[in-house]
């Protein structure tokens, strides 16, 4: 394959993956933090702070047109490795298509243990999330935390979002929080935050 049709098929994927998000975002802002897909700068931001040891997935969050799953699996993150949930059909079936080898699950990441198959459950290195949290009122964040727990004990999230300060009241979700990356070049500006259960 020659370097200009490479482009040409990337320059038109990255084009669909836009008309898909702002077509889902008009839908429905609340479930989606931008109205455009996240940057690759992000993205390779996010997926070098993943953290799993060879028996272990990633779990993805609100994964949207998957632009940040493609950083994790170019990363080295294995296909069958990487567990991605999206509550909109029509994206996860997207998902499907596009990420080959990926368990994609189309499921509601606010009820993991129900959705989330149960081999996994135990099994998460790494769980980050792509959903709006901060305009969630706070029973919903506290719903949000639980799930993760759920699955994840003691592990666990990051959070990529556009705020500067903590999006989250950790203190009231009993959550240490850290800052671990921020990309000033993303637009909007985004941060990467690590949430971890206080013990």
């Amino acid at each position: 394959m020659s370097g200009s049709t490479a482009s040409g098929d990337g320059d038109r994927r990255q084009a669909a993956n836009a008309s898909l998000f702002f077509k889902r975002w008009l839908a429905n802002p609340l479930q989606m933090g931008s109205v455009i897909p996240s940057s690759r700068t992000l993205c390779r931001r996010i997926a070098a702070l993943v953290e799993r040891a060879p028996d272990e997935v990633v779990l993805e969050l609100g994964a949207g047109t998957g632009v940040v799953s493609r950083a994790l699996l170019a990363a080295g993150v294995p296909a069958g490795k990487l567990a991605v949930v999206e509550i909109v059909p029509e994206m996860a079936g997207h998902l499907r298509a596009v990420l080959p080898g990926v368990n994609v699950v189309c499921g509601d990441a606010f009820e993991l243990a129900r959705d989330l198959p149960e081999r996994l459950h135990g099994k998460v290195g790494t769980a980050i999330c792509g959903i709006p949290l901060v305009l969630l009122p706070l029973e919903q964040q506290r719903r949000f935390v639980a799930a993760v727990e759920a699955v994840a004990p003691g592990k666990g999230f990051l959070l990529y979002s556009y705020c500067i300060t903590s999006p989250l009241p950790h203190g009231k979700l009993g959550l240490h929080a850290r800052r671990e990356a921020w990309t000033p070049l993303n637009l909007p500006p985004a941060s990467v935050w690590r949430y971890q259960p206080r013990r």
